[in-house]
């Protein structure tokens, strides 16, 4: 039916947003060029950097306009904010007004806080339309906002050579920040305004094995999206090869508009051809047949089980899975870390006020802190950790592996998803195994300072905090409720601004100590202030050491939430093959 065709549309829009409003992962791109504009120290640079994130700390406002405004309104309320913000950065960095330091503090802020708005519109989108596989859903949308910085960095190169001589590249990075996401959005009103009714979303269970093999398709050619980007973007040596290059990358974006036409076609075909070749059945089957359905679909909301009684049933599925306690001071330890207050079913709603009094949202919220915005950080620092090794040539090369790898980390938070069945393994599992690269690629970045470890380091680094950004979604959705995930995951990336501002502070702080030690390179005088460039590895090895001890507290705390839900996993999981069970029986 054409309602099932206009859903997958929907997917395509959110695909389109994420890819073009990622732009708070191009701010190493111009950041120089705005700290030499403003005259402004590092750690006043870091500040800056670290007020983009701060508008995380507003995201929760975007639920609030949901509750009163269309979702079109609030779509377009975050390109119009991205538009003006961006645009009064580039009148700074172009030297065509002067703005001070506290304004363009708030446009970065604001800029922030329009990302967010997008995120959550398309959180929203694909929980709506995709009830039974929104986990699919949210990871393919959301890995898509990982090539933002590559398709960024090839219309600025494309861009180059016919802007004026008067636009460098960060200006030229400004005005995409500023005008690519309001053309975007635009244009994904269009399946937005024709998204279909809730009659038309909600369908039987088996029909979500057919949108999972949809999901896998569309997964495989992001995959390649992917490694068209990575590899080809290298090679991106003049404007006109980057042109051609940026052509079949939008090509690919394109192509998912292939699933829409395939799913009404079909339909179409089932209607009209198949249907007078079967055979009419008795209407008691089919009663029975929607009771049934009707049963299933209780029984398979998305990983969300029934209460598991402490005394009886909760040792019964800790025996039938093998979770051994231990024995001694340890059993004691045990209880008190592991059982004391942990989730006991998958999907229960969570008000904010009851989320804040949960140790599993606690030891979530640092996992993150101390995983994923580690990685965010990171990036933000690219420009000044490639200029302190001199590889600033190789500035744009090195943005292109981290957002690729960030894609890539972003599409394999899709496995726990497709080897569901197959691999039993609690989400929150995943989510520590996605963190353990951080720490390794940090403590390679501490010892060594070679292009070729930075491009290792990058890309781990990339890969774990993609993953992470993914997952998370998922992840909060079935620990604490898919209808309150507005502003429960605004709540959880409250830590995005406070760690950007601690670790942005730690890497600052060593760099202008180490400028001052280790060899400055220039010493510009601006505004009868002095701009410090450091230069040698010293300039971050520190940093990258405590990064990665912060990082081992992070792996350290998912291990512990893995712990503490993974009952809650195992029990959604046997509820799970149950009425899948159930299905098959009447199906047969």
């Amino acid at each position: 039916m054409a309602g099932q065709s206009r859903k997958w549309m929907i997917v395509v829009a959110t695909i389109w947003i994420q890819a073009f409003t990622g732009t708070n992962f191009d701010f190493s791109a111009y950041s120089s060029a705005l700290k030499a504009a403003m005259g402004i120290s590092q750690v006043e640079l870091n500040y800056l950097a670290t007020a983009s994130d701060m508008g995380k700390l507003f995201g929760w406002s975007s639920g609030l306009a949901l509750l009163y405004l269309p979702l079109p309104a609030v779509l377009l309320i975050s390109a119009l904010a991205g538009l003006g913000t961006y645009t009064l950065q580039w009148l700074v960095v172009t030297s065509r007004i002067s703005l001070p330091y506290l304004a363009v503090f708030l446009l970065c802020l604001l800029a922030g806080c329009s990302i967010c708005w997008f995120n959550t519109v398309c959180f929203v989108l694909c929980i709506r339309n995709f009830p039974l596989n929104r986990s699919l859903a949210l990871s393919l949308s959301i890995s898509f906002n990982g090539v933002s910085a590559a398709l960024y960095s090839l219309f600025a190169s494309s861009l180059s050579s016919s802007a004026s001589s008067s636009l460098s590249s960060s200006s030229i990075y400004l005005l995409l920040n500023a005008t690519l996401p309001l053309f975007v959005s635009l244009f994904s009103l269009i399946p937005i305004l024709r998204q279909p009714p809730d009659d038309l979303i909600h369908l039987p269970v088996d029909n979500a094995s057919h949108d999972t093999h949809r999901f896998l398709l569309l997964h495989i050619l992001a995959f390649f999206t992917g490694l068209y980007l990575l590899f080809l973007n290298s090679v991106s040596a003049n404007s006109f090869i980057s042109a051609i290059i940026l052509a079949g990358a939008i090509v690919l974006l394109v192509l998912p508009l292939g699933v829409p036409g395939v799913v009404y076609a079909r339909d179409w075909a089932h209607r009209n051809i198949y249907s007078s070749f079967t055979l009419e059945l008795p209407d008691a089957p089919l009663i029975i047949q929607n009771d049934v359905s009707n049963d299933i679909d209780e029984l398979t909301k998305p990983l969300v089980s029934e209460r598991i009684n402490r005394n009886g049933e909760l040792n019964e599925v800790k025996n039938r899975n093998g979770m051994l306690k231990p024995k001694g001071v340890w059993t004691w330890l045990y209880k008190k870390v592991v059982e004391t207050n942990r989730l006991e079913m998958l999907g229960e709603e969570h008000c904010a006020r009851r989320l804040v009094t949960r140790i599993d949202f606690w030891l979530y919220y640092v996992a993150y802190f101390c995983g994923a915005t580690v990685g965010l950080v990171y990036s933000n620092n690219l420009g000044q950790i490639t200029e302190s090794l001199n590889l600033d040539s190789d500035l744009t090369m090195i943005l292109v592996v981290y957002s690729a790898c960030s894609f890539f980390g972003r599409l394999l938070s899709a496995i726990p998803d497709f080897l569901r069945g197959r691999v039993n393994f609690a989400r929150t599992g995943w989510l520590a195994i996605a963190l353990v690269p951080m720490p390794v690629a940090l403590f390679i970045l501490t010892r060594a300072g070679t292009e070729q470890a930075l491009l290792v380091g990058t890309a781990l680094i990339g890969l774990s905090s993609g993953f992470i950004f993914a997952a998370a979604v998922s992840v909060t959705s079935e620990l604490f409720g898919a209808r309150s995930i507005g502003v429960d995951h605004n709540m959880l990336i409250t830590n995005i601004p406070f760690g950007s501002l601690l670790y942005g502070q730690i890497a600052a702080i060593v760099y202008d100590i180490n400028g001052t030690k280790y060899g400055v390179r220039n010493v510009v005088s601006m505004q009868h202030e002095y701009m410090v460039v450091c230069m040698g590895r010293k300039c971050y090895a520190l940093t990258f050491f405590i990064w990665g001890c912060i990082t081992l507290l992070g792996l350290f705390s998912s291990f512990l939430l893995f712990l503490r839900t993974r009952q809650a996993y195992a029990e959604a999981e046997r509820k799970r093959r149950a009425s899948q069970e159930i299905l098959d029986i009447f199906q047969d």
